[in-house]
């Protein structure tokens, strides 16, 4: 008799998950290294850039611009961030347009991406033509209908117009990737609370919502990133309101100061925290359930 215990898991040398996987026809999972080698290799180049913008923004630049010759470590630009006129207030401007412009978002995609969705109503062709052409439309053209629109109904530009404009832009995305939360799920769960005797409205708190709260999010980011970001659009819309974007380009014609680079590193930072945020809470929330029909 062997002295050697073998373990009741493994038959023939391989374990019963992938016997049982075998017998089931399922075939073999094979390796395929050169896939994770070229996603990583686009990650790496992607970031270069990135990388470049946190190390120079430590650079002890004599001059106060931005240049390439390291000169030698300094946090000064990062103590010093309101220093440059006028760029702490841009950038403080494309803040709070960029929150506005998602909560306004969110809250608009919700119900309207719950109806295109899941009921059939007229119009409904012609909605889904509309959000996928806002999104398709190319930034100089949004610009310019929406500076035409707003100059014959006599708006005067402004923050107002740049909040309006970038709502209706995020509201596209948001509505497209709660879409895509929503569909294929079903609403055996809601029906299900609905049978227990919630209302619509609890059933939609307790139910519909925790399963759109990683799409929420996820839409919010997109909206927050695509908001700071824009500059064709806003630059139509702005008049006198001047976004970080804006200030960036009106600097650059005459030297970027540092704390440019430290904005920069401050809003890259802050995005990966709520991208890893976003990871953790949708891998603990519940998957939609899918209809059997």
């Amino acid at each position: 008799m062997s002295a050697v215990t073998q373990d009741p898991n493994v038959v023939g040398g391989e374990s019963l998950d992938t016997t049982s996987r075998r017998v089931a026809g399922e075939p073999r999972r094979r390796r395929r290294p050169i896939l994770p080698l070229i996603y990583w290799v686009v990650v790496g180049i992607t970031m270069v850039p990135i990388v470049f913008m946190i190390v120079y923004s430590f650079n002890d630049v004599p001059t106060g611009r931005i240049s390439f010759p390291w000169s030698g470590f300094t946090p000064y630009w990062y103590l010093n961030l309101g220093q440059v006129s006028g760029l702490t207030h841009a950038f403080a401007t494309s803040i709070e347009i960029a929150v506005l412009s998602a909560l306004i978002s969110i809250v608009l995609g919700v119900p309207m991406s719950l109806a295109m969705e899941r009921y059939r109503f007229w119009g409904r062709g012609a909605l889904n033509a509309t959000v996928y052409a806002d999104i398709a439309a190319p930034s100089i053209v949004v610009g310019a209908a929406s500076l035409s629109f707003f100059l014959s109904s006599s708006i005067s530009t402004g923050f107002v117009t740049i909040l309006l404009v970038h709502s209706t832009f995020n509201l596209a995305y948001v509505v497209v990737v709660l879409r895509a939360r929503l569909s294929g799920a079903g609403t055996a769960l809601e029906e299900a609370a609905g049978d227990l005797g919630a209302s619509p409205v609890v059933a939609f708190r307790t139910v519909t919502l925790p399963l759109l709260l990683p799409g929420i999010i996820a839409g919010a980011m997109l909206s927050l990133a695509m908001s700071i970001d824009d500059y064709v659009i806003t630059s139509f819309v702005a008049g006198p309101s001047v976004t970080f974007p804006l200030f960036v380009y009106g600097a650059a014609k005459v030297g970027l100061p540092p704390q440019v680079l430290c904005f920069g590193t401050i809003i890259f930072a802050v995005g990966l925290l709520l991208a890893l945020v976003n990871a953790l809470i949708t891998r603990r929330a519940p998957r939609p359930a899918f209809d059997d029909e």
